[in-house]
């Protein structure tokens, strides 16, 4: 996947649409590798032929448009889907907890799930199901979608230039990186609950 990648990522201008469109895309469609995608284009811009800056803003658009398109789904499609999931006594407290979770902790959610591979998905889209305020959705994902960017297309940048003679090295050296804090999150995401484990 990295060659393939590194083939279609170039110091083309059309690199920051494509970008834009993986980071849009992966929202809906978690198999995108936008976070590849992200670092490949810092990675160039670390060795000169991309701006480390319009990459920067071509993921964090791409982010925001997808998360904002998950929620449509989810408020609009997500409530026939859902419905089965919903129904009954059972399904109206489900739908209570997902609410009332989203309103006392929906910030810290959307911002930690942008970095958690199809943890964005469920998160944007349960938002939208649960009918969680767009004015308030918006602002945490614009929060989340600017610092996913800066974190993925920063990381490729630094692996850039320090692989400015062999980027390949760098790109494959920064996704090791994201995927180790990536692994990290989901831990330390887990931890309460197996530590609860045995007390239970």
């Amino acid at each position: 996947m990295l060659e393939s990648l590194t083939s279609l990522i170039s110091g083309s201008p059309w690199t920051y649409a494509i970008v834009l469109g993986f980071a849009a895309g992966d929202a809906l469609f978690p198999f995108f590798p936008s976070e590849t995608a992200a670092i490949g284009a810092g990675v160039l811009a670390g060795s000169g032929d991309l701006s480390i800056a319009l990459v920067i803003a071509a993921a964090g658009a791409g982010a925001f448009i997808g998360d904002n398109s998950s929620y449509g789904v989810g408020r609009t499609a997500g409530q026939r889907a859902t419905g089965p999931l919903f129904r009954g006594e059972k399904g109206r407290a489900r739908r209570r907890w997902a609410e009332r979770t989203l309103e006392q902790r929906g910030g810290y959610l959307i911002v930690a799930a942008r970095f958690i591979p199809g943890g964005r998905t469920a998160t944007t889209l349960t938002a939208g199901v649960t009918r969680m305020r767009w004015t308030r959705f918006v602002r945490f994902t614009a929060l989340a979608a600017a610092l996913w960017a800066s974190f993925a297309a920063g990381l490729g940048y630094l692996g850039g230039r320090a692989f400015e003679e062999q980027p390949f090295l760098g790109l494959v050296a920064a996704v090791t990186v994201a995927v180790t804090i990536t692994l990290g999150v989901e831990i330390v995401r887990r931890l309460p609950r197996l530590r609860a484990a045995p007390c239970a």
